[in-house]
């Protein structure tokens, strides 16, 4: 590996700096299986738009290394190489090692939070992020204002102009992510238990996501729908909250934690066989429960046993299999693109389960894009805290789909569609998205795409 001699300087600059505490610091026996190969470099989306050795995973490794032990400080140099880290984990799939990238990331990001004194506007921004996107009831409040302030046309006056990223990039980029927000932002039309069509098979609990449930919320309608009509009995707890993926994967320690054990708390005594999530993301941080609680004697072993029955969506149907006849989507045969997000991806190491559900569909044609296991630039919140190596991931990865000539995009994550449908407008493209759960509710129920 080829590390700048200016890259060390500039990192070991502010030695008086703090590094790691003894709680939970990257471990060093899973830093010394890095043999610093590169085949990491190829396939990390930080390297490929950065271009520098320090904002890869080898090069992030080595920094652990060095501030483990004690030779460079936790500081301002060494912190924007994790924060350039979008999380994707597709340095994990591509490791010949089996270097476990994402326990060290995830270690050094709580690390950070903890020992790294953030600039105020920084930490004003986090604090706004993780005080509204975790918490669902808050943020639907925040709809009302938003609504007003897209019917009002100030979303389009702020795009068109660039005024607010003139202002603040991070603020531009937050608001260019914002969906439209429709009335039915506003309702909650999902009974707490819904009983199975025909004879039950499984008796199910469904997550509905934080983001999902306000902006997507017609995509958890269509999930619950195509479980009930291939025999599932679904509960929906009114007392679940966020899945903590937010503040875990940005090392909100105890915030992850606390909602961790809300979440488990509400499924408590619901006696379902299988709790399911249809986002990605969402469903990566739900099977770490184990390792989130690790150290909490009262809820580790029950956030075992609840992340042993989490499945993603597609997952479970794929498994358990489909009961109920499908039809064509539309008249004529459907060139459809799967997107695969990087936490079912990677993550999960879920690729062939969501292809095989959509290619039951009849008249379905599956299309491949090019570099399908590169991030997007969502990443969670990364496209909201790292704007400019967003922007370009997100153009190449809209590029690679539209080169496909598929009709429609389908993507089982929300922030993911966010950011596809960004760009795609930006490059002046009208594609559809679509979850693939309501591709499957529409051809369960008969329904035609209007495309």
């Amino acid at each position: 590996m080829q590390v700048s001699d200016d890259s060390i300087q500039n990192i070991a600059s502010l030695k008086n700096l703090k590094g790691f505490d003894a709680n939970h610091p990257p471990d060093p026996k899973l830093i010394d299986s890095c043999v610093h190969c590169g085949f990491c470099l190829s396939t990390c989306p930080s390297y490929r738009v950065i271009g520098k050795e320090m904002d890869s995973p080898r090069g992030r490794i080595y920094l652990m290394d060095a501030i483990n032990e004690g030779e460079i400080a936790l500081n301002t140099a060494s912190v924007e190489h994790f924060d350039s880290c979008l999380g994707c984990l597709a340095c994990v799939t591509t490791c010949p090692s089996g270097v476990q990238y994402d326990k060290l990331i995830s270690a050094t990001r709580h690390q950070v939070e903890r020992n790294y004194p953030r600039s105020f506007f920084d930490k004003l921004l986090r604090q706004v992020i993780f005080s509204l996107f975790p918490r669902p009831n808050i943020l639907r409040i925040l709809l009302v204002p938003l609504f007003v302030y897209q019917k009002l046309g100030f979303s389009k006056l702020f795009r068109n102009s660039g005024l607010l990223k003139k202002i603040s990039p991070r603020l531009a980029a937050m608001e260019s992510i914002l969906p439209e927000i429709t009335l039915k932002s506003f309702q909650n039309n999902l009974a707490d238990v819904i009983p199975a069509k025909g004879k039950k098979r499984y008796r199910v609990g469904v997550i509905l996501g934080c983001v999902q449930r306000l902006f997507f919320s017609p995509v958890n309608e269509a999930t619950v729908r195509v479980l009930t009509a291939n025999g599932c009995e679904v509960i929906i707890p009114k007392s679940q909250g966020c899945c903590a993926a937010l503040p875990e994967h940005q090392g909100q320690t105890e915030q992850a934690k606390a909602l961790a054990r809300q979440m488990i708390d509400s499924f408590e005594n619901t006696g379902v066989d299988f709790v399911i999530i249809n986002a990605a993301g969402c469903g990566h941080t739900l099977k770490e429960y184990g390792h989130i609680l690790e150290d909490d004697p009262e809820y580790r072993e029950k956030a075992k046993e609840f992340a042993g029955k989490v499945r993603d969506a597609q997952e479970f149907l794929a498994t358990v299999g489909l009961t109920t006849k499908l039809s064509p989507l539309r008249e004529k045969p459907l060139n459809l693109v799967y997107q695969d997000a990087c936490h079912l991806l990677h993550g999960q190491k879920i690729s062939v389960q969501p292809r095989q559900l959509l290619q039951q569909i009849p008249g379905v044609k599956l299309k491949e894009p090019l570099d399908a296991a590169i991030c997007c630039g969502s990443a969670g919140v990364y496209n909201m805290l790292q704007p400019e190596v967003a922007e370009e991931l997100g153009r190449q990865k809209v590029w690679n789909l539209l080169n496909t000539g598929a009709d429609l995009i389908t993507s089982p994550n929300p922030g993911c569609a966010l950011q596809i449908s960004k760009h795609l407008k930006l490059q002046g493209k009208e594609v559809a998205i679509a979850h693939p759960m309501e591709l499957l509710d529409y051809s369960i129920r008969g329904e035609k795409l209007k495309i």
